[in-house]
């Protein structure tokens, strides 16, 4: 009979425990090793710097001044008593910002993001847009457009940098007058 005593269950736990946290290591490690040489290590993951040639430069609309422009057209329609949604977006179309005046419909809010992105798009008043459709109806089929009298574009250095979208009024014509009036005060 052997002298030996038998480890405890506390014991055995612990070793346990720790044998499998030393064979976790050495997964871990050769999982890590082997996505850095699949890779190419740390050097694959250098910026690579493009030549200035292939460069192009853009002129954006600040946060800032999209905000006055966007307020400018919601407190233009509200002097004339009307309830009005206002988008300003930049030249990607991407929304800056929309603000929803008091009262304003609900479906006004889409409808002014969709006119400034078609402002933008096209860099024309979405009123002289709309006329085009006789010629090219397809033109509504384009996503995201709204050929409705109501955007204006913002341009600088002759591109076009943002789109004011305005809906709610109870025409287009006082939709653009008001997108208009919001792009009116960046030129000043």
């Amino acid at each position: 009979m052997s002298s030996r005593k038998k480890p405890s269950r506390r014991t055995r736990v612990l070793v346990g425990g720790a044998a499998l946290a030393v064979v976790g290591a050495g997964v871990v490690g050769t999982v890590a090793a082997n996505a850095a040489d699949s890779t190419g290590g740390a050097s694959a993951a250098a910026p690579v710097a493009a030549r200035s040639g292939d460069l192009t430069q853009s002129t954006h609309l600040t946060l800032a001044a999209a905000t006055k422009a966007a307020q400018a057209a919601v407190d233009a329609a509200a002097k004339d008593g009307r309830q009005v949604s206002v988008a300003v977006v930049d030249r990607g179309g991407n929304a800056l910002v929309t603000l929803r005046g008091d009262g304003a419909g609900p479906q006004s809010y889409e409808s002014a993001e969709r006119k400034a992105f078609t402002a933008v798009s096209w860099n024309a008043p979405t009123s002289e847009l709309a006329k085009r459709l006789e010629q090219a109806p397809t033109l509504r089929d384009i996503p995201g457009t709204l050929f409705l009298a109501g955007g204006a574009p913002v341009t600088a250095k002759g591109a076009p940098v943002a789109g004011i979208g305005v809906a709610g009024a109870p025409s287009g014509d006082l939709d653009e007058r008001y997108a208009q009036a919001g792009a009116a005060v960046l030129g000043r």
